[in-house]
């Protein structure tokens, strides 16, 4: 049984809380001194390491800019928008004061920058704004686009330029450069007089808003061994000293020496015998040298073939060092195998931004979809005024949106990410005139881009691979024209609901008056994808052209009435599965029931965050995030004896040490005194036999660099489905814990040994330099 939100929530108050650990004083090699005019200005330190401080750009950003932000029609209001002199935060005016953390955003959660009319808000409310003078910003996760408008085009463009090169000297920066970009910001603000001189008050704020609850005795005693001059004040190499022992990592000291010897540095041969033991695969003599060519920081050590401390601390922090098999972040699979070999990301009435009963629809939740790689949404269709069909949750308070501007976005956006095809899942409830155009739209709007017929003659009746590059399926009702050789209809209409045990007569002539009411324009598009009632998991002959689309209820019937002729017709033909429309909320199901039993398009709601959305986003981590991930043997083989309710005895072990994490987020950044006391869980989903959770203890206020050193172990029956969840709560013993931060992914793709899991927050955005240290084994038998 799962245990988070969905377990029952006992407490432990018989065992005792682990006491917060806070790293010895020991000096570290120092790093270069600052050079801005004797750190004045302590924040323009980090634009300074980012080589970004004569940007003439990043400049006026500093200077900030009074920008018109439009929310509709009647809502255009200027605002002040001003970056702040760590370079990594935009802070901007309210009409209203609010707390601090709610005037600025974060480089790193920006998606995407776009010029001009790029956005929905733009296109319908900024008409009376030049193009040149518009951009929007675009942000991971739920928060709303900022559409803006500066007073000039230039102006825009520094913006413009401005945040590109931010992003990317970000994306550029190392897990440690961005560790030392993240505490400086810390001292700016703890400096409360922005003298540069840091008094021991003024320490002890830096340590809580660090999310450090230290002993007062250890803190003082820490400052007054780094107060060289002894005057009460840190500045200068004395505030540098305070921090390196404040970053100290005795975990990783301990490590490397193992390996190091006395000397304390590792030759090539002593790092060979760790990335042995780390289990590495093609570990060698070369592969030795170039990490140390790419990761040492002295240079004298570098030519000497020589590793440090500091050298091992920039390799175990960057992506080769993490959890996540780096080979596996590209396009490492097999992508000329048919479409129903795939687990494809599939989204859920994909026009809402929020619930199915009253939430607005938007072309933004596609574009958003399709940066998270998915690669199938859904388009609600309705009748509209003007001859014009409508997008929205019929019969309901969503606000509607033109069929044809979502096209556009499918046009503009679906290949950003990915190159791979995209279905367009159709629910159609249109007349004949409306879907004829819908069909014009179609194929004027994506022209080259739509299959519009069968693409290999050779054989017409296979699913064609994800090869189909920068392609549009649709999926929808196809009229029944044709039959096939046992004289079945080829298609039938979507399964809307659980009334799939009608008799047949009446479901034929059901057919029949629908498809009277199916555009031949339209009909003619659904190629690959067929609209398809499942009748039957015993057909003489496979249908590869069908889809069938199953609520969730229908399809756990199957699992388990049915679960291995189900997986048997899921290694042939694709299958969609969808919330069930109770819920209002449009809250999400568990995916993970669904990929066991060879299920491809499990449709999701991707504005609801929560676990669902976290092992949806763990599955699709992979293969260069391009939304085809295949799927494993047995679930491709048509004569396979799978079944994921009987899948056998265990055959591999899974042993998760918790050594540590490292700055971790305060979950309430006005509450300086407000601490974390963190406790990790560990969480296995796959087949039912498989699923477990295991937690460690908490650690008393301490969320800079907890340390547990519990070791949790899992036994696997199906290895292959598994999904590891790694969450990190702040444990309340009197009520449910709150969320800090977790990171998912497939086992298969998990790298044995010591590794760090960089953490995200609720709606997938890095929590950078928030990690978890960690040893990892896979023993399989």
């Amino acid at each position: 049984m799962l245990c988070g939100r969905w377990r029952s929530r006992h407490r432990r108050h018989e065992e005792p809380p682990v006491p917060a650990q806070v790293a010895a004083p020991v000096a570290l090699p120092s790093p270069p001194a600052p050079q801005d005019g004797g750190n004045k200005r302590p924040g323009l330190r980090a634009l300074k390491k980012m080589g970004l401080t004569e940007d003439e750009d990043v400049r006026a950003m500093l200077r900030g800019s009074r920008l018109c932000k439009i929310r509709s029609r009647t809502w255009k209001k200027e605002r002040l928008y001003r970056l702040q002199e760590d370079g990594l935060s935009v802070w901007f005016q309210r009409r209203i004061p609010r707390a601090p953390s709610q005037h600025i955003f974060f480089v790193q959660h920006i998606e995407a920058v776009r010029e001009g009319h790029q956005s929905e808000g733009l296109r319908r409310f900024g008409g009376a704004f030049e193009p040149a003078r518009c951009l929007t910003i675009a942000f991971k996760g739920r928060r709303k686009n900022l559409d803006l408008v500066a007073p000039t085009a230039e102006e825009a463009q520094r913006w413009v330029r401005g945040l590109a090169k931010l992003r990317a000297r970000l994306d550029a920066m190392s897990q440690r450069e961005r560790l030392d970009h993240w505490i400086h910001f810390y001292l700016h603000r703890a400096d409360s007089n922005q003298d540069s001189k840091m008094s021991f008050k003024e320490i002890k704020n830096l340590l809580r808003m660090v999310n450090v609850d230290m002993n007062d005795m250890y803190a003082y005693r820490l400052f007054k061994e780094c107060d060289r001059s002894n005057n009460e004040w840190l500045e200068g190499p004395e505030i540098e000293e305070f921090l390196r022992r404040l970053l100290k990592r005795p975990e990783l000291e301990e490590i490397f020496h193992r390996y190091s010897g006395e000397d304390r540095v590792l030759s090539t041969s002593e790092l060979l015998e760790f990335l042995e033991d780390q289990g590495e695969d093609g570990a060698t003599l070369a592969h030795a040298r170039q990490l140390i060519h790419t990761y040492e920081l002295n240079e004298t050590a570098k030519q000497h073939e020589l590793m440090t401390l500091d050298g091992f601390m920039m390799y175990l922090l960057s992506p080769e060092g993490a959890a996540l098999n780096l080979a596996h972040t590209c396009v490492f699979q097999d992508m000329n195998q048919p479409l129903a070999h795939y687990f494809i990301s599939c989204s859920h009435n994909t026009y809402l931004t929020d619930s199915q009963i009253g939430g607005p629809s938007s072309t933004e939740a596609y574009v958003r979809a399709f940066a998270q790689g998915c690669r199938c949404v859904e388009l609600d269709c309705w009748e509209g005024p003007g001859g014009e069909p409508v997008i929205y949750h019929g019969h309901t308070l969503t606000s509607k949106i033109l069929f044809r501007d979502v096209i556009q976005a499918v046009r503009d956006h679906a290949f950003t990410l990915s190159p791979y095809p995209v279905i367009l899942s159709l629910e159609n409830h249109c007349g004949l005139e409306q879907q004829a155009a819908m069909a014009r739209h179609l194929h004027t709007i994506l022209g080259d881009m739509l299959v519009t017929q069968m693409l290999d003659s050779q054989n017409p009746e296979e699913l064609p691979s994800p090869e189909l590059r920068g392609r549009v399926l649709v999926k929808g009702k196809k009229l029944p024209a044709a039959r096939n050789e046992d004289g079945r209809v080829l298609s039938d209409r979507e399964e809307d609901d659980e009334d799939a045990d009608e008799e047949e007569e009446a479901g034929a002539a059901e057919q029949r008056r629908r498809a009277k009411q199916i555009s031949p324009e339209l009909s003619a598009l659904a190629v690959y994808c067929c609209a398809t009632r499942l009748r039957t998991l015993r057909s003489a002959l496979p249908q590869p052209c069908q889809v069938s689309s199953l609520s969730e209820r229908k399809a756990k019937k199957l699992i388990r009435e049915a679960g291995n002729s189900f997986i048997r017709h899921n290694a042939c033909q694709l299958t969609r599965v969808y919330p069930l429309g109770l819920r209002m909320n449009s809250a999400n199901y568990n995916p993970q029931e669904m990929w066991n039993s060879g299920c491809q398009l499990v449709a999701l709601n991707f504005q609801t965050p929560g676990y669902e959305m976290d092992l949806n986003a763990g599955r699709f981590l992979i293969n260069g995030r391009c939304g085809y991930v295949l799927k494993p043997a047995c679930l491709r083989q048509p004569d396979t004896t799978f079944d994921p309710e009987c899948p056998g005895t265990p055959r591999t072990t899974f042993t998760i040490q918790v050594l540590t994490a490292q700055q971790l987020p305060k979950l309430n950044a006005e509450k300086p005194n407000s601490i974390v006391d963190p406790l990790v869980r560990i969480e296995i989903h796959g087949v039912p036999a498989d699923c477990a959770c295991k937690e460690t203890n908490y650690v008393l206020n301490n969320g800079f660099n907890p340390r547990w050193g519990q070791t949790l172990q899992f036994q696997l029956r199906a290895p292959e489905l598994v999904l590891v969840r790694f969450v990190v709560e702040d444990y309340d013993a009197t009520s449910p814990n709150d969320f800090v931060g977790q990171f998912t992914l497939p086992l298969s793709s998990l790298k044995q040994g010591y590794r760090h899991i960089h953490l995200l927050s609720k709606d997938g955005a890095s929590l950078s330099p928030a990690t978890l240290f960690v040893h990892i084994c896979i023993q399989r038998s």
